[in-house]
């Protein structure tokens, strides 16, 4: 009898779904304003953190922050660091190999950043030989390799980092987030010499749309609850709020 039960109780905790933990743990990065930051008495705060914390709170469980550098985001999931990332990450096929993803949240397009009248736009051919600075690990890193192989590419850790080496001298022109380079460059003092090159760029949702919440394989109890809490959000007026802190225009996904 001890033994079924003790059999029992193993079966029923391995099938309690994630949303029923008293504490769901969210991992986040912190260094990428407007959407994740640390405040200087180390408050994190941003649209991520918001749309974490007002997601937990339709699924009526708490949010533990747990913060994860960029690189190492997918695998401290896999190791089950946390319960889930929202952390601005983009849907595409090739992270659906490692995890899986919410509907999305937010989507943003992609700008080219440079020295004010150093290009009049960004093609293969104006950027030839020239050094391009992007993040790492990243669908823009893809779609920069795939389409401007006659350029250097400079690969940095951070979205803010690309901003950081282009002022520094250390490449010729930027391509990042248009919500980043605006928020966190241009309309800085350091970005004044700066301006947008071209138009924005859509990058191709091939196999994905926007940027999504991920959560490790086969949690589908989690990811239901999850797209349903987005989705209140959004109806009740919660989400546009949020994103009216941050944003003067418009970051609510297409579908």
């Amino acid at each position: 009898m001890r033994k079924f039960l003790s059999a029992a109780a193993v079966l029923l905790a391995l099938s309690t779904p994630a949303f029923a933990q008293s504490t769901l743990r969210v991992g986040v990065e912190g260094n990428y304003p407007p959407f994740s930051m640390i405040s200087p008495d180390g408050k994190l705060s941003g649209f991520d953190i918001d749309i974490a914390n007002a997601v937990c709170a339709e699924m009526k469980a708490a949010c533990t922050m747990v913060q994860q550098e960029w690189d190492g985001m997918i695998p401290a999931l896999n190791a089950k660091k946390f319960d889930m990332i929202v952390a601005s990450m983009t849907i595409t096929e090739e992270r659906k190999k490692a995890v899986d993803f919410s509907n999305a949240y937010y989507d943003v397009p992609s700008r080219w950043v440079a020295k004010a009248g150093a290009f009049k736009e960004a093609t293969p051919a104006s950027l030839k030989g020239k050094k391009i600075i992007v993040l790492r690990n990243s669908p823009r890193a893809k779609y920069v390799q795939e389409n401007f192989k006659e350029s250097e590419v400079l690969l940095v850790a951070k979205e803010t980092e690309v901003y950081l080496e282009l002022v520094a001298g250390r490449g010729d022109i930027g391509f990042g987030s248009s919500v980043v380079s605006s928020e966190a460059f241009l309309k800085k003092p350091e970005g004044k010499a700066f301006a947008q090159v071209g138009d924005t760029v859509i990058l191709d949702r091939t196999g994905g749309a926007g940027v999504g919440i991920a959560l490790r394989k086969n949690e589908e109890e989690l990811r239901g609850k999850i797209n349903e809490a987005l989705k209140t959000i959004r109806a009740n007026g919660t989400y546009r709020k949020l994103a009216d802190k941050y944003f003067d225009f418009n970051v609510e996904p297409q579908s």
